[in-house]
């Protein structure tokens, strides 16, 4: 059964936060857990949705230099194969849920969080060391890939808190990150999949998404703060992720 509201909903989702640069993975899984589909479905139309969605932006961010490679290279290097353990991992939909609304939960009060406003002296004045960025890629890629998320609206902020590097490196990194990880995710989810979905309903959400997408990301005269679309993502994804879990933990 196809529920035709979704992609008016993926559409506007992709329209809104292509229009101010952001992703908006984590709106899409939590517009997928209010309706009683597959989790394993669930899984792989937000990953598709994410690779979609952040595939123009890393390509752009390549061409213009602000992918800090070097840096990049020990978070990629362990989320990836981290992504595709944890996509392949099979899991009870009941521990599916139940962590899926507590890494909702956790996103909105990241959501909600102001990015602090660093200069960019200010923002690399955190050494980055090999280890922790090891151990934080491989963390995030791992529960990315099990619940079927990119990992940057986690990445994203710790980065932050650690003045990692410069916001507009952090947006990238974070980028590029949403995107090995999908991909990494999908192979992981496809390599252990033994139930049918609805590829159809999978390919017209991404299809919404990849025209809102591109719409947004084209009309200028339409200008969305940033910190509105967080704090309103932030509510949907804290309530999604509130309901989830009310109606798991009882069972």
């Amino acid at each position: 059964m196809m529920h035709y509201e979704l992609i008016a909903f993926f559409f506007a989702v992709a329209f809104i936060y292509a229009s101010v640069g952001f992703g908006g993975g984590s709106s899409y899984l939590a517009l997928l857990a209010l309706y009683a589909l597959p989790f394993q479905e669930m899984k792989l139309t937000a990953l598709t949705c994410n690779i979609i969605v952040v595939t123009g932006g890393t390509f752009i961010y390549l061409r213009r230099k602000e992918l800090p490679f070097r840096k990049v290279i020990p978070l990629a290097l362990a989320s990836v194969p981290m992504a595709f353990i944890g996509a392949a991992l099979r899991i009870s939909q009941h521990t599916f849920f139940l962590v899926l609304g507590c890494c909702l939960i956790a996103a909105a009060l990241l959501l909600w969080i102001k990015p602090p406003r660093l200069t960019g002296e200010e923002a690399t004045t955190g050494k980055p060391t090999m280890l922790r960025d090891i151990l934080l890629g491989g963390g995030i890629g791992f529960l990315s890939g099990m619940v079927g998320i990119g990992g940057g609206i986690f990445l994203s902020p710790i980065l932050n808190l650690l003045r990692w590097d410069t916001p507009k490196r952090i947006v990238a990194t974070a980028s590029f990150f949403i995107l090995v990880n999908s991909i990494s995710g999908i192979a992981g989810q496809l390599s252990s999949l033994r139930v049918a979905l609805n590829y159809e309903r999978i390919a017209i959400l991404a299809l919404a998404v990849l025209a809102g997408g591109q719409l947004g990301s084209r009309i200028g005269t339409l200008k969305f703060s940033q910190l509105a679309v967080r704090r309103v993502t932030a509510i949907l994804v804290f309530a999604a992720g509130t309901e989830v879990l009310l109606k798991h933990l009882n069972r």
